[in-house]
């Protein structure tokens, strides 16, 4: 009886997974250090702490490096604790008719906007796993974008960011066929340069429709002053979920 149980048990499980294997709604996450999350990390080591609201969910997958879909778990980009586990555990709770979330990492610590640009390796590689995320029939609903740290260094990078933002939000649109693309990016908590406030002004004043702005400013930092806590990175997720479910 007990062995039939576990078979039947088994089979159940295997019925899960192969009927949530490919994701009905798609969210890329893209930027640098603080999009890819260093929460829960002391010198380059993770606590490997993992907020309630950052537990896997059966609703929720990744798509691997090699193109694949997982459950998806802490941390998304193999690093720490960022925002894209708490925004998809709250969009699911909150909107059923998303059905399973599939997140795209693509975030890359210490990277400039120029470093983005189209023909870029980055840019190249924001395509191709985008394109090939969608082969099983869901759709991308949306990019969380969170970067700017890098180019607070330069007086000529911040001045210049606004225009490179938005071409690069543009080309993207134009790349993935899809012109109106929500976007929510994510206005600077802090930044590795003196420039911190003119990137976030070019961030707060970007005026192109779908393409909304969450302000990270006064969340907590780690003791670096540049990375968002665990904590912070909770709270973020679920700023950018609201933003989302509104969009």
């Amino acid at each position: 009886m007990l062995t039939f149980l576990f078979l039947a048990l088994l089979a159940r499980a295997q019925l899960v997974i192969s009927t949530s294997s490919q994701p009905n709604s798609i969210v890329i996450l893209a930027g640098q250090s603080n999009m890819s999350g260093r929460g829960g990390v002391i010198n380059n080591i993770w606590d490997g702490v993992v907020p309630p609201e950052c537990r896997p969910n059966p609703k929720i997958l990744r798509l691997t490096s090699t193109l694949t879909w997982v459950p998806a778990t802490e941390p998304l980009h193999k690093v720490g604790v960022g925002p894209g586990m708490a925004f998809a555990n709250s969009v699911v709770a909150r909107d059923p008719s998303l059905g399973v979330v599939g997140l795209i990492p693509c975030a890359v610590g210490g990277t400039a906007i120029g470093q983005w640009s189209r023909g870029s390796f980055l840019y190249s590689q924001l395509v191709r796993r985008a394109s090939a995320a969608v082969q099983g029939g869901g759709k991308i609903k949306a990019m969380l974008w969170y970067q700017g740290e890098a180019d607070t260094v330069s007086s000529e990078d911040a001045e210049l960011y606004k225009g490179r933002l938005e071409k690069f939000f543009g080309d993207l649109r134009s790349d993935l066929n899809f012109p109106l693309l929500p976007i929510i990016q994510v206005a600077l908590a802090s930044g590795q340069g003196l420039h911190i406030e003119k990137v976030r002004e070019a961030q707060l004043g970007l005026n192109l429709p779908n393409v909304k702005c969450v302000d990270a400013k006064g969340l907590q930092l780690e003791p670096d002053y540049v990375h968002l806590t665990t904590q912070a990175q909770v709270k973020l997720g679920k700023m950018l979920a609201d933003s989302f479910l509104h969009t």
